[in-house]
C-alpha cells in the first residue's frame, strides 16, 4: 500500500515540474491522502480530484495548472487499466463469457481514441468559440476570468505535451503505484494459506478497479464490494469472501481515508 502511495505522490511531482511547477515529494504524499476523504463521499471518486486541485492551489501552483495536472494523472490511471484488460482477459478465460472478447477490444478502442480526439480539438478554435457561446450572460469579469483560466489551462495540457520523457516516466509510476495498491488483495490472500494465482487475483482486481472509475456511487460503495463478491466467490471458499472483501476496502479506501482525515486536520 505505501508502495502504491509512494509512485502515486512521484508522479504528481513529475507531472507538476512538466507543467513547469515545482511540488516537494512530502506535499505531494499529503495531497494524495487528501483526496481520499472526497474520493469517498463522492461518485466515481470525482471530488478526489477536486480536493487535489484545491490543495495544489494552496501550495502556490495556479489553479488552470493543477487541473490540467490532475485530469492527466487520473487519465493515465484509466488508460493503463484499459491496456492491461485484454491481456487480464487472456489470461483469465472464464472473465470472458461476462465480457466477450470482441466487445472490450472495441470499448478499449474507443477509450483510447477519446483523449486523441480531444488534443486534436484542443487545437482548433471551437474551445473558445463553445466557450463564448456558454459565457455569453456572465459579466465582463466572469468572463475574463473564465477565458484566461482556459488559456492557462491549455498552456498547460500543451507544456505536458512537449515533456514526452516526463509523461512516459509519470505513465510508468502510474502503472507501479496501481499494480502495488491492488497487490495488497493477493498478499491477504496468502496470508489465509490459500494458493491462488497473483496473476489471476490481480487480473480481477484491474478489472473491478476500472469498473469503479464509472461508478455512480459515493466512493464505489456496494458497487465495489459487490463486484468483489462476484468475481471472488469461485476463486475463494466460502465464508472468506465477505471478509476479504472488508479487509481490502479497509486497507485500500479507508485507511488512507483516515491518514488523509488527520493531515488535513
Amino acid at each position: 500500500l505505501f508502495v502504491g502511495l509512494f509512485f502515486d505522490g512521484t508522479r504528481l511531482v513529475n507531472l507538476t515540474k512538466a507543467s513547469g511547477e515545482d511540488l516537494a515529494v512530502s506535499d505531494a504524499i499529503k495531497k494524495i491522502l487528501s483526496n481520499n476523504i472526497l474520493a469517498l463521499i463522492t461518485p466515481g471518486a470525482s471530488g478526489g480530484a477536486v480536493a487535489q486541485v484545491l490543495f495544489m492551489k494552496k501550495a502556490g501552483i495556479p489553479v488552470a495548472k493543477a487541473t490540467a495536472v490532475v485530469i492527466v494523472r487520473t487519465a493515465m490511471s484509466i488508460m493503463f487499466l484499459i491496456m492491461m484488460l485484454p491481456f487480464v482477459l487472456l489470461n483469465d478465460k472464464a472473465l470472458v463469457v461476462w465480457f466477450p472478447t470482441n466487445v472490450v477490444l472495441t470499448i478499449c478502442f474507443i477509450l483510447f481514441l477519446i483523449p486523441v480526439t480531444l488534443v486534436c480539438f484542443m487545437n482548433t478554435r471551437y474551445p473558445e468559440h463553445w466557450l463564448f457561446f456558454i459565457t455569453n450572460r456572465l459579466s465582463k469579469t466572469m468572463r475574463r476570468k473564465v477565458f484566461l483560466w482556459y488559456k492557462e489551462f491549455r498552456k498547460a495540457s500543451f507544456l505536458l505535451g512537449k515533456n514526452p520523457l516526463a509523461i512516459i516516466r509519470a505513465f510508468i509510476e502510474s502503472g507501479t503505484s496501481l499494480l502495488a495498491i491492488y497487490s495488497v488483495v493477493p498478499v491477504f490472500i496468502s496470508g489465509f494459506g490459500l494458493d491462488i494465482s497473483y496473476p489471476l487475483v490481480l487480473g480481477r482486481m484491474i478489472l473491478l478497479n476500472l469498473i469503479l472509475y464509472f461508478s455512480p456511487t459515493p466512493g464505489g460503495s456496494g458497487v465495489a464490494e459487490a463486484g468483489f463478491v462476484l468475481l471472488f466467490s469461485p476463486l475463494l471458499p466460502s465464508g472468506t469472501v465477505g471478509i476479504m472483501a472488508v479487509l481490502w476496502r479497509f486497507t485500500c479506501e479507508y485507511f488512507p481515508f483516515l491518514l488523509g482525515g488527520a493531515i488535513c486536520v
